[in-house]
């Protein structure tokens, strides 16, 4: 179905948790890890590609489906493409939800603050 990917445990003292991707061309890209979604009782997670000087700067987000062995607490989580246009435009959607209610919060957070 999709494709795996790897996941490597973020180290403790990161500001950001992040994960690195092996991607299929033999490169790796360290993502900082935004949120986790779910949505229709499935988890994604939504990760910001870093660029070399630790920055994101067009604003891309990836999707992808996330999961956990609940049987093996030491398991690496398990990230996977998102094949279906439907399925993504859902977690499209409901990470576009997510935004509006981050900036919502973020702008109480500062009118409090006066």
């Amino acid at each position: 179905m999709g494709r795996q990917e790897n996941y490597e445990t973020p180290e403790e003292n990161d500001e950001e948790m992040t994960v690195t991707l092996d991607l299929d061309d033999g490169t790796s890209v360290t993502c900082a890890i935004v949120t986790i979604l779910t949505v229709n009782n499935r988890d994604y997670i939504v990760l910001l590609p870093l660029e070399e000087d630790g920055e994101n700067h067009d604003g891309e987000v990836w999707f992808y489906r996330y999961s956990e062995d609940e049987n093996d607490p030491n398991a690496e989580p398990v990230l996977d493409y998102i094949d279906s246009d439907e399925e993504y435009d859902q977690v499209a959607e409901a990470f576009d939800e997510y935004l509006d209610n981050a900036e919502f919060d973020e702008i109480m957070d500062d009118s409090t603050e006066d």
